[in-house]
């Protein structure tokens, strides 16, 4: 017998604790730690030793029922006094009874709850569970209203917190239902109703179901919108057109609600559309190159140079935004859908309202209206342009930027060069309001040969320079003609463009407009006095300037350049003569006509070099003697002598010069 009682004990706790397993794998809220069934079993063992009312096997059964609600037989005990007194149909309305009592949930589920209590900091609501619930006040801000009895949705937060206590959430069950709504709306294509709370980067946003949505501004209407605070604080129906639940992001339009009936009046306007037909539009955006007009539902470009006869920079000149315009069809291509516009053609154009008494060698005033690079135009009245050649502003043979003579906007007086009124074209002319230059009758006198001038140098050449002595009156200086004693190559190395510089005229030709000038004449030539002093034979101090493959470029006394061959251009202990080297030269040949000298170091120590030809060495003192003569009859002989004037030639080249002077030098 006692075995027996303890494999019935072993049997039983084996039990007990599959109870337990299934009871909290399962969940069940059964406080199976205030239940000691082997207490129980023990008591009803001793009662059945007693009285054998209830069999074991029976009272088993017992503890798995109140261990795992639901799995208990009521009919197995009904005869035995367990719940004796209950009928089926009792059972039924009990259970009935209860079901209405409390309710199943789950979190994360979003329910109706009822307000049943309204505090300082919570509303109380009632959800049908076994206890109510408490949701701060401050989530109710959108409903001011807020009454006991109310139903609002609820979002399950958790059944029981650590406290045993229901949490609840209206915030969070509005965003819930809010995704499910905008879902919907999106897969059924709905039209909802959203407010608009702020304005923001590009575009608006707008509150739909508690969820805040961008709206592009692109999207607001078919037209540009150029101010987005005008539809804030204001409801709005808009389309939900994306989705992107990665990160939370919602997009809307409300220009697709409006585009579908402007669709069909862009088609009965394209369907009705020709050529030259007028029509009335609204300016809805402006650029620099014209303005989109809505004709209705479709759009057309009005170019810039369609809206005036007259010349216009921006449309913003003359036209403005939302501006209602009366246009003509230029062209219309049904195919791409594209309208040209024009305004202008609606009057008459200028050039038919233009006087009669306007022709060749009137005299216009206008507005200058654009300035290029080859002239300027010249506007007489709104789409009437005359242009005035660059050629034609100045007297003056070297062209120059026209912007050096006027700027858009000034107001100018011009002749009328040609004139057609076919073609709308017409040239004008300013210089011709001054008499020309060369047709005066004092330009004989004034630029007679030998007189001396002061001009502008404007050119610069390979052959010379073009020097300006007053407007209309240019002369050329050739490169020869700058300097008596320096070889130079290109006029650049003797003056810039820009310079002031004296002149001397060499020739004057009134009916070809040409005047040949020089600056070297403005002295007398110094090769006469120089024949006397570097005579053949004689020895100076040199300084080497420059060298080539031939020799040397030498600078002698007086400023004056020599050359000396490389043959002779050696030292006596044969070492190298360098640029910057000042050393005794010997004068082999002398030539005033070509104004060349020509030197030797090698003749200083070397006697070959020495051996001239006897036509070179006699013809010297014949061409001193002249030399001398010449110097003679230019001063008075008896106070210059031939050293004195060789002296006074060195003070005057090294005396200090004006600016003209000094570059002549």
């Amino acid at each position: 017998m006692a075995k027996e009682k303890s494999k019935l004990a072993a049997d039983e706790k084996e039990e007990i604790k599959a109870v337990k397993k299934k009871v909290v794998e399962e969940n069940v809220s059964v406080e199976i730690d205030e239940i000691d069934p082997l207490a129980e079993v023990k008591a009803l063992e001793k009662e059945e030793i007693e009285s054998e009312a209830i069999p074991v096997t029976e009272l088993r059964k017992a503890v798995k029922a109140m261990a795992v609600p639901g799995e208990f037989d009521w009919d197995a005990y009904q005869t035995k006094g367990f719940g004796e007194g209950y009928s089926a149909n009792d059972r039924d309305q009990m259970e009935k009874l209860y079901a209405g009592t409390v309710t199943t949930v789950d979190s994360g589920e979003v329910v109706d709850g009822i307000v049943v209590g309204i505090n300082d900091r919570d509303v109380i609501l009632n959800i049908g569970f076994k206890s109510d619930g408490l949701v701060p006040l401050a989530e109710f801000k959108d409903v001011p209203n807020l009454k006991i009895g109310d139903k609002v949705e609820i979002f399950i937060e958790e059944r029981e917190d650590l406290m045993g206590q229901l949490v609840l959430s209206r915030r969070k069950a509005k965003l819930v239902k809010g995704w499910e709504r905008i879902q919907k709306a999106l897969d059924e294509d709905l039209v909802i109703e959203g407010f608009v709370k702020r304005r923001t980067k590009g575009g608006l946003i707008v509150d739909v179901y508690g969820i805040e949505a961008f709206l592009p501004g692109s999207q607001i209407d078919v037209k540009p919108i150029r101010d987005f605070d005008i539809y804030v604080n204001k409801s709005m129906e808009v389309k939900v057109v994306k989705i992107n639940y990665t990160n939370d992001n919602v997009v809307v339009s409300h220009k697709v609600l409006i585009e579908k009936d402007l669709e069909e009046q862009k088609v009965a306007i394209l369907s009705n559309l020709e050529k030259g037909q007028v029509l009335e539009g609204t300016i809805k955006n402006m650029t620099n190159f014209g303005v989109f007009i809505d004709l209705g539902g479709v759009d057309g470009l009005l170019h810039i140079t369609d809206i005036s006869w007259g010349r216009i920079n921006h449309p913003e000149e003359v036209l403005k935004l939302d501006q209602v315009v009366k246009v003509v069809v230029l062209e219309f291509d049904g195919e791409k859908k594209r309208i040209s516009l024009g305004m202008k053609q609606l009057t008459e154009h200028p050039w038919a309202s233009l006087p009669a008494d306007i022709t060749v060698g009137s005299k216009v005033k206008g507005k200058i209206v654009n300035v290029a690079d080859y002239g300027a135009f010249l506007e007489l009245q709104p789409g009437v342009e005359g242009l005035i050649h660059v050629s034609e502003m100045s007297w003056s043979q070297h062209l120059r930027n026209p912007q050096d003579f006027m700027k858009v906007g000034d107001e100018v007086e011009a002749v009328v060069l040609t004139i057609d009124r076919e073609e709308r074209k017409m040239s004008l002319g300013i210089k011709q309001l001054s008499e020309d230059p060369w047709t005066r009758q004092d330009v004989l006198t004034k630029y007679a040969i030998g007189t001396r001038h002061e001009g502008v140098v404007r050119n610069l050449t390979n052959f010379g320079l073009f020097i300006e002595l007053e407007e209309g009156i240019d002369g050329l200086v050739h490169v020869s003609d700058l300097s008596w004693t320096k070889k130079i190559k290109h006029p650049s190395e003797f003056v810039k463009v820009g310079d002031k510089l004296q002149v001397v005229v060499l020739e004057l030709d009134a009916a070809n407009r040409r005047l040949a000038l020089s600056h070297k004449h403005l002295e007398e030539n110094p090769w006469d006095t120089f024949e006397t002093v570097f005579t053949i034979g004689s020895v100076h101090k040199c300084t080497v300037i420059s060298k080539n493959d031939k020799g040397a470029v030498l600078e002698l006394p007086y400023g004056i350049e020599g050359f000396c061959a490389t043959k002779n251009l050696v030292k006596e202990d044969e070492g190298k003569i360098e640029v910057g080297d000042s050393l005794d030269f010997k004068v082999l040949e002398f030539s005033k006509e070509d104004r060349r000298i020509s030197l030797s170091h090698k003749a200083i120590f070397s006697a070959e070099d020495d051996k001239q030809p006897a036509a070179k060495k006699k013809a010297a003192p014949a061409s001193k003697g002249k030399t001398i003569d010449k110097i003679n009859q230019e001063v008075e002989k008896s106070t210059l002598g031939d050293l004195e004037a060789l002296s006074a030639l060195k003070d005057k080249m090294n005396a200090p010069k004006t600016t003209g002077e000094s570059k002549s030098e």
